[in-house]
């Protein structure tokens, strides 16, 4: 069995922070029961362009594999006890909703813990929901405005940058996971569920560590640094050489010694203006140029051979392209395959997560609705009549 074989979650879930959560959980053999609302053509995922057919999307199936789907209106009296239905035969109801829709939709411990006392109910918000914006709407986009994460990123003469990735929404979405795992392993112990109120904005402040600890406690004000440097370790950043750039990290006293042996400049190891972090960090003015000048004077591949060799912790700097035809993305098997009616033979970036044996037989991304009869027949019980009276009544959309 994979580790998560028995645990069911129902997903009331869209977009990216939420299924991103779920992803991994699926993968790991989790049951993920993925409600998409008839009303507005399930998740908006289907629709992020570009690569779209139908309701089918790349974005949609880099977030959802492994996972089923019902169209179900939990808005409606007779989507609402199919609803109920699976709260009782779920671990936990998972939602990435505003901060308020939680409340309004009654699917917070208090609403469902009749229906079935174990449930965990766990919420990812922009905000939460509590404090003054738990009704405002948020985006990855935003919230790394916000959380002054846009304030250090680029260089010092220009705008303020997000990172090129979601990684509020992704970083938000793995906290739903621990979350999530440690709900109802407490529920399994304990027998009785809970609240999880997990927010993006609360991930993305968290995620300022120890530049937030030296602000608060020593009035430190972090500001954006040429070539991506680090606040305070020099060398540790981004250099040009002759075809392209290269990432040097001198996280310890030994790598500064070996890179300046590298560089064919041992009397910098003794020179008392670079002997320890704190010097380097006083005199970097004078020191960056220096090893600039000499980097820049041959390839990436001349010094990653030369560096890598020494023990010198560095990377080229390469395109999305370069990095998936990385020979270590190949060895790590962080690729793996689908195959869809539509796109054919998909191949996406692999969860990181790993326990015990990797997974190698991934499903597809569900279509809307495409577990209806696995759903509503095999796990709920229900006859054909009975799914046909719940259709009537609006369960499953309108037009359903």
């Amino acid at each position: 069995m994979r580790p998560l074989e028995d645990v069911r979650i129902v997903a009331l879930e869209q977009y990216g922070a939420g299924p991103f959560g779920s992803v991994h959980l699926a993968d790991l053999g989790a049951e993920i029961i993925k409600i998409e609302d008839p009303r507005t053509g399930g998740d908006v995922g289907r629709a992020v362009p570009p690569f779209v057919e139908g309701e089918d999307s790349l974005f949609f199936e880099t977030f959802n594999r492994n996972k089923r789907s019902l169209s179900l209106d939990v808005s409606v009296p007779a989507g609402r006890a199919v609803f109920e239905d699976l709260v009782r035969a779920g671990d936990a109801v998972y939602s990435n909703l505003r901060g308020d829709v939680p409340a309004r939709l009654r699917i917070r411990y208090d609403d469902l813990k009749e229906i079935n006392p174990r449930i965990v109910c766990c919420s990812l918000s922009g905000y939460g929901m509590t404090g003054p914006r738990a009704a405002d709407p948020a985006y990855d986009y935003i919230l790394q405005g916000i959380a002054g994460w846009m304030s250090i990123t680029g260089e010092p003469d220009g705008p303020p940058a997000k990172s090129g990735l979601s990684l509020v929404d992704y970083c938000g979405g793995f906290v739903a996971a621990i979350a999530l795992l440690a709900g109802i392993h407490a529920s399994r112990r304990d027998g009785v569920g809970m609240d999880c109120d997990l927010s993006l904005f609360d991930t993305a402040i968290s995620l300022l560590t120890y530049p937030a600890t030296w602000h608060l406690n020593a009035g430190f004000e972090p500001v954006r640094t040429p070539r991506s440097a680090h606040p305070s370790l020099v060398p540790f950043q981004n250099f040009p050489t002759s075809d392209g750039w290269i990432v040097v990290g001198c996280a310890k006293e030994k790598f500064w010694q070996r890179l300046v042996g590298v560089l064919g400049q041992p009397q910098l190891a003794a020179d008392p203006r670079y002997a320890t972090f704190e010097d380097r960090r006083r005199n970097a003015l004078e020191l960056l140029p220096l090893l600039e000048k000499l980097l820049v004077a041959e390839t990436t591949a001349h010094w990653i051979d030369l560096l890598t060799e020494a023990g010198v912790p560095c990377g080229p700097v390469n395109t999305v392209a370069e990095a998936l035809r990385d020979p270590q993305t190949e060895a790590r098997g962080v690729i793996v395959e689908t195959d869809h009616p539509r796109f054919g033979k998909l191949r996406q970036a692999a969860s990181p997560v790993r326990v015990g044996d990797a997974r190698t037989d991934h499903r597809r991304a569900p279509l809307r609705n495409e577990d209806a009869s696995w759903i509503l027949g095999d796990l709920l019980g229900y006859s054909t009549e009975r799914i046909v009276e719940l259709g009537a009544a609006g369960a499953f959309g309108a037009s359903a």
